[in-house]
């Protein structure tokens, strides 16, 4: 299936925390939007690769995502490799996405660095006609999509563009909440994680209001692009 837009993800959850409200705009207007997880983060501490499948078949039907597909890369390994590129490559000549997303490249968990660098190499070389991928045994032809833009996880960075999520922002929480596994659950005798402490979710709104202020909105989501941008100012009247 052709795709608008595909986001890249090292873990199921990522995309919804860091541009669920983003997806769900889109969505709304029509626009098929597809979310590749490149791990099932079986090294998490809550939770395991089941219930993060049941999590996040959840999720992606409060996004209305046409896609959800799975590499099944190993957690924690996620590399440049030949295999890890043409397998990045093939989904891209499979989707041909106008748009492509991909965790911002620096960040504090290793896995979205990697998968950063990895979306990046994968986003040219799919461009290149002498760069040969197969799917179900046929070679792919090149393509190329128009832009990569990077999405905002843990550390922050000066946006190159902020999308007003404001309708969309319940809808964001409740693809987030759908990892009932990863988040603040008072039932569970275990320890912490980073993202399962009580005050992450209202983090993840603190953060969206911020952006959101920015734009003079309620709520927003950043994003960071490597080029400059076309404004197209017959947007704004």
């Amino acid at each position: 299936m052709n795709l608008d837009i595909l986001v890249f993800a090292a873990h199921p959850d990522d995309a919804e925390l860091s541009m669920g409200g983003t997806i769900a705009r889109f969505t709304s207007k029509g626009m098929k939007v597809g979310v590749v997880d490149l791990t099932r983060a079986e090294l998490s501490t809550r939770g395991n690769v089941i219930t993060r499948a049941k999590e996040t078949s959840v999720a992606s039907k409060v996004l209305n995502l046409k896609v959800r597909e799975n590499l099944g890369i190993k957690d924690g390994s996620v590399s440049l490799t030949q295999d890890t590129l043409k397998k990045v490559v093939s989904l891209i000549r499979k989707h041909k996405p106008v748009l492509v997303f991909a965790p911002y490249f620096n960040d504090r968990h290793p896995d979205h660095i990697d998968v950063s660098n990895l979306v990046k190499r994968a986003v040219f070389s799919s461009g290149l006609e002498k760069f040969k991928t197969t799917i179900a045994g046929k070679s792919q032809l090149a393509y190329r999509p128009k832009k990569i833009f990077y999405y905002m996880q843990t550390y922050i960075f000066e946006p190159s563009f902020i999308v007003d999520i404001s309708e969309h922002f319940q809808t964001k929480m409740k693809s987030c909440k759908a990892f009932t596994s990863q988040f603040h659950n008072p039932s569970i005798n275990q320890e912490d994680t980073f993202i399962s402490k009580p005050e992450f979710l209202d983090y993840v709104e603190a953060r969206a209001k911020f952006y959101g202020f920015q734009i003079r909105k309620k709520y927003g989501e950043p994003f960071y692009c490597e080029e400059n941008i076309e404004y197209d100012f017959a947007n704004l009247f």
